[in-house]
């Protein structure tokens, strides 16, 4: 064997190892065990912006209840090492994981099995300061060495822009079903966002779609609609990137105290809630024919 076989082994793999004839010789055992993890669920979809403050993890956490809800079986990753927020909006700061017989023990949180960073620190004020190496080295043991299961939906929450984590995890998971990509009006967010969008397409990674969060306010006393910046940024911004605009989410204050109490929105009559509602509604739409029949 030459010195350069070993690289062109590795550039070749396509890291789908259950089904790879060299399995039984690659020293990769990282990514065996993520393959065998994740051949038990049926569909990746990452949740992505380009900028921070566009409620990108609100929207993950929802997604994952929505699911569940509808009877779906479904696991939470909240993929954002530095700035984990998951706990805190699900309401599950005081809960720690545990290892066990399979792995570690995701936390149950109204059936959904959520990991994430904030659950494996001593004090959750407690700041993780890593490069981008211990941060792609912390999401391959949350994919390889977590008991997740058999799921129909795994969501990962990913944290903003377009570096380490969204790289290691397209990588890690060839065959994602997608990536949500959220964003706000304002200009600046949305020029973001198409950075996000571009990367997934350089990618070769399906973007289901864009949804446009806070597009405006309902008064609270006339329920007059009001455009807080200017309309029709996010559907000019999907149809420049050529991919869909699943919906636009009003802003709501209760949604901000909800959250603060470790509450979600999804499953309340509420305008937030219809708008919601019709996104999930699109995105299941997307996975179908390939979309496993919930337990309802």
């Amino acid at each position: 064997m030459n010195e350069n076989s070993g690289a062109s082994e590795e550039k070749s793999c396509d890291r789908r190892c259950e089904t790879c004839q060299q399995r039984s010789t690659c020293s990769d055992s990282v990514a065996i065990k993520i393959a065998s993890r994740m051949c038990r669920i049926k569909h990746k979809i990452l949740v992505a912006s380009g900028k921070g403050g566009t409620g990108k993890s609100t929207i993950a956490a929802n997604l994952a209840v929505a699911l569940r809800q509808k009877g779906y079986r479904v696991g939470l990753l909240d993929a954002d090492i530095t700035g984990p927020d998951i706990p805190r909006l699900l309401g599950i700061e005081d809960i720690r994981l545990h290892s066990g017989p399979e792995g570690i023990e995701p936390a149950d949180v109204q059936g959904i099995k959520v990991v994430s960073m904030a659950l494996l620190l001593d004090n959750k004020k407690s700041a993780v300061i890593w490069r981008g190496p211990m941060k792609s080295a912390a999401i391959k043991q949350f994919l390889s060495d977590v008991n997740w299961g058999d799921l129909d939906f795994f969501i990962v929450d990913l944290p903003p822009g377009t570096s380490d984590e969204p790289m290691s995890l397209v990588q890690l998971m060839p065959d994602l079903s997608g990536a949500l990509v959220v964003t706000t009006p304002q200009g600046v967010a949305l020029l973001d966002s198409r950075k996000a969008v571009t990367m997934f397409q350089e990618m070769d990674v399906p973007v289901l779609g864009l949804i446009e969060n806070m597009s405006w306010l309902s008064c609270p006393r006339c329920k007059e609609k009001i455009e807080i910046f200017k309309r029709g940024n996010g559907e000019a911004a999907a149809r420049e990137l050529g991919v869909d605009l699943l919906g636009s989410i009003p802003m709501d204050p209760e949604v901000g105290i909800l959250a603060e109490q470790g509450i979600v929105f999804a499953g309340r009559k509420t305008e937030v809630q219809e708008a919601f509602d019709a996104i999930v509604s699109k995105v299941l739409d997307k996975l179908s024919p390939h979309l496993p029949v919930s337990e309802s």
